[in-house]
């Protein structure tokens, strides 16, 4: 299963991740790890965007793509893959998608969890977390216990203000990648709401129809 997964701040595309990975027996691709490990190996397209890094610049859409392309040639993609974090733009999806088209590699699926931007802001200012055990707890959905009540932290981007400046920019920047993928009969439209267990078992139902690429 080659995949990518979209979706909005708090829309729990973490958790769905992790499940996934396991389900499918793929590796998990996160850009922003992906770019770590490329800097700390020290490979050509590393020290490329090391560069841009230490001048404080955004590293360039080629470069990342080029990692992208590097790492899925690796021997665990051989069964498939999924990509989180990129791509955030259609220029991005659009750049990526002649790459690997370039690579000899076809997508089976985009999977786009949607969330209403009420519930994701509820989601997020609800969470607190406790700075001794490392637990995230939720207001309203995982109370803490009454013993770690007083040492919970409100960090400081789970606030209203910083939640909504995070969704205006996925809306702005990353849902034109959406009618892309859609238009490529890709996308996999899932429900976003309710428990991780029931958000599975739709994204498994919805990825039940792909024909898997080999």
């Amino acid at each position: 299963m080659r995949m990518i997964l979209i979706g909005p701040p708090g829309a729990g595309k973490g958790t769905q991740a992790q499940r996934l990975v396991q389900t499918f027996g793929i590796p998990h691709i996160s850009s922003g790890d992906m770019l770590r490990e490329a800097v700390a190996a020290g490979t050509l397209l590393g020290q490329t965007a090391a560069g841009f890094m230490k001048e404080g610049l955004l590293v360039p859409d080629e470069v990342v793509i080029g990692m992208v392309i590097e790492r899925i040639a690796r021997e665990d993609c051989a069964r498939g893959f999924m990509l989180d974090g990129f791509p955030r733009t259609r220029p991005q999806a659009e750049a990526l998608d002649v790459a690997l088209t370039h690579s000899g590699v076809g997508l089976d699926a985009v999977v786009l969890i949607e969330v209403p931007d009420a519930l994701i802001l509820e989601r997020v200012t609800g969470r607190r977390s406790d700075p001794q055990t490392g637990t995230i707890y939720h207001l309203r959905f995982s109370p803490p216990p009454p013993e770690a009540e007083g040492r919970l932290v409100h960090r400081a981007d789970d606030t209203a203000e910083a939640c909504s400046a995070r969704l205006e920019k996925y809306h702005r920047e990353t849902t034109p990648v959406v009618p892309f993928y859609e238009g490529k009969g890709l996308l996999k439209r899932v429900d976003g709401v309710g428990s991780p267990d029931e958000v599975l078992l739709r994204i498994s139902a919805a990825l039940q129809t792909v024909q898997t690429a080999n």
